[in-house]
Parts: C-alpha cells; sequence; structure tokens
C-alpha cells in the first residue's frame, strides 16, 4: 500500500515529535548552509531540494535569510497536492525565484538543468530506498553539485542493530565529501547530516538516482 505523504506530513505540526524536531535541525542546516556555501560568478546560489514535500523545510529559510531571495531553487515533489502548496507558500513569501515542479525527484531530469547546485537537500529520501539506490544517489551528488557544495540529508536510524545513518555517512565520505555537521538525538530516531564536497564530480548522472520502496 502507498504511503500517504499528505497524513505523513500531519505529525510536523506536532509540538516535541521527532519530525517537528528534525525540521528546526534542518531549518538550522539550511540557514548555516546558505551563509558558509560560495555564490556564482553571477553572485548567485542556486538549490535544488529532492521530495521536497510543501517546502517547509526551505521556504521560510529562504524568505529570512539575509541571501535567501538570491537564490535559484528548484523543489522536486510527485505529490501534485504537497507541490501545490508548496506554491502556495512561495507565493505568500514572495520568492518568486522557486520553482516548485511536479515530479519525480528519483529522476535527475527533474532538476538536472538546475545543477550544479551551491546546496541540496535530500531529506526525507534515504530511508525510502533501498541502499543500492543510497549508494547510487550519493555517488551522483558529486556531478550535480559545484565544488564546495553542500548536501543535508536525513536519515532514521533504523531498528535494531547497527544505525542505518553511519551507512549514509560512510558513503558520503567515500565520495569524496566531508562532515560539515550531525545530530543524532539519543531520545529520538532521526538523524540529519550536513557535507561539503571536496573535489568535483566527473561521473555521468544516471537518469534514474532512486525509487521509493
Amino acid at each position: 500500500m502507498a504511503k500517504d505523504w499528505l497524513r505523513w506530513h500531519e505529525d510536523y505540526g506536532t509540538a516535541g515529535s521527532s519530525l517537528a524536531r528534525r525540521l528546526e535541525v534542518v531549518r538550522a542546516y539550511l540557514e548555516r548552509a546558505l551563509t558558509e556555501a560560495l555564490a556564482g560568478p553571477d553572485g548567485q546560489r542556486r538549490l535544488i531540494s529532492m521530495c521536497a514535500g510543501d517546502g517547509r523545510d526551505v521556504l521560510p529559510v529562504l524568505a529570512r535569510h539575509p541571501r535567501g531571495r538570491a537564490v535559484r531553487a528548484v523543489l522536486a515533489e510527485l505529490d501534485p497536492e504537497l507541490a501545490r502548496r508548496a506554491r502556495e507558500t512561495a507565493a505568500e513569501l514572495h520568492l518568486p525565484d522557486v520553482d516548485v515542479r511536479t515530479g519525480d525527484a528519483g529522476r535527475a531530469d527533474t532538476y538536472r538543468d538546475t545543477a550544479p547546485a551551491h546546496v541540496l537537500l535530500a531529506c526525507g529520501v534515504f530511508g525510502n530506498i533501498t541502499g543500492a539506490d543510497v549508494r547510487r544517489t550519493v555517488a551522483a551528488l558529486p556531478s550535480l553539485l559545484v565544488p564546495g557544495g553542500i548536501v543535508i540529508w536525513t536519515r532514521g536510524r533504523g531498528d535494531g542493530g547497527p544505525d542505518a545513518s553511519a551507512r549514509v555517512a560512510d558513503c558520503f565520505a567515500e565520495h569524496g565529501f566531508h562532515e560539515l555537521a550531525f545530530t543524532s538525538p539519543s531520545d529520538a530516531r532521526f538523524r540529519v547530516g550536513m557535507h561539503r564536497l571536496d573535489g568535483t564530480g566527473s561521473q555521468p548522472v544516471p537518469d534514474r538516482l532512486f525509487t521509493f520502496i
């Protein structure tokens, strides 16, 4: 049975919930990323958000950050209702350079024209795809980023055994990233990481990065 993502998003509104707490961490990391990310020659920064939902992790930060209105952002979301909500919020916050695309974030063509990005969010992705797709996606990220580009990602710790987020962090290290920050609360299952690309990407980006399971 397909997951009800509209209902899943409702937990963001529950004070103290794991999702609400994760959201605050992601927003704080994005504030830092926008402050630290180098701009392009035109002074603009580009941002890609995979599986962006209703944009609540990105849009309020762009609206209040001193550099946020100089960001060209593409938010990719497959669910049409969530994408509609993100568009409405972007309009309400007067963010004309935000492009919300109703499309499959697992296909690189959904946002390939925005690459290379200065900041990329992969939140709510790695816990919903296979390990092989995690590795394929992380391996492709250097080619979707500028040198020094920053990725913010999330992963639950999993059920028993080793913390599943550790494997994701190891994968980033294997593909030329170093860790800038990592949040792993002992009283919650969520994990949030932030990694910076040390080199450049030279591998072609596959058409299909991941498929939700």
